[in-house]
């Protein structure tokens, strides 16, 4: 995109090329779809033209050390049910096993994440090729006297670190003591048997001119 749009340009420009997948894939329009069958993406950007940083969806930043979070409005609510529910099962004799094999927690709570999709675009924002709500995107306004260091990441991260090793370092710490992430740290999902982590994640660190 070029270097000088803006936060609304931006939110055309790619709820556009969402559209224009959609197309080439011979998949129905977005806008054809519910909420919950769309592709869906959230995203943290950096604008240094503007010396700003825009936040859609569900991600976190660090601006010199300070997290900004976005967290989709029922995520909590429903990541404390899915904990309460495998807690019970795991002091009536499950396994954490169990879980990592088939996530009953998750299924228990399906409805209430689909519910929460309804409302994408209304009480919060999300890239899915449908106009995005501009208004429930968190915008950072950098002060221009001064460099400063930025880290962009997904949510996957349970505890967002100035370096990328710190952020590893921490999840790892979450994966092995509490994989279902059903803790201190509680999620929407855990760590599944094969996989990795309990969610994707990206991690982007600059220092801004």
């Amino acid at each position: 995109m070029d270097a000088k749009c803006s936060l609304n340009d931006f939110c055309q420009a790619v709820t556009k090329v969402f559209q224009e997948a959609s197309a080439t894939h011979t998949f129905p329009p977005p806008s054809t779809l519910q909420p919950h069958e769309r592709m869906a993406a959230s995203a943290a950007i950096y604008s240094r033209e503007r010396n700003e940083l825009w936040m859609v969806g569900d991600c976190q930043v660090l601006v010199d050390g300070e997290l900004y979070e976005n967290n989709k409005p029922a995520e909590a609510v429903n990541a404390k049910k899915r904990s309460r529910f495998i807690k019970q099962a795991l002091a009536s004799g499950a396994k954490i096993e169990d879980f990592q094999s088939e996530d009953k927690g998750r299924k228990a709570i399906l409805g209430d994440i689909i519910s929460s999709m309804e409302k994408q675009n209304t009480e919060y924002a999300v890239i899915d090729g449908t106009p995005i709500a501009q208004d429930k995107i968190r915008t950072i306004m950098l002060t221009t006297n001064e460099p400063h260091e930025i880290v962009l990441a997904t949510d996957g991260y349970p505890v967002l670190r100035p370096t990328c090793e710190e952020s590893e370092s921490m999840l790892q710490q979450q994966l092995h003591d509490d994989p279902l992430c059903i803790g201190t740290f509680q999620a929407t999902k855990g760590l599944m048997a094969g996989n990795c982590s309990f969610d994707d994640r990206a991690y982007v660190r600059f220092t801004t001119p």
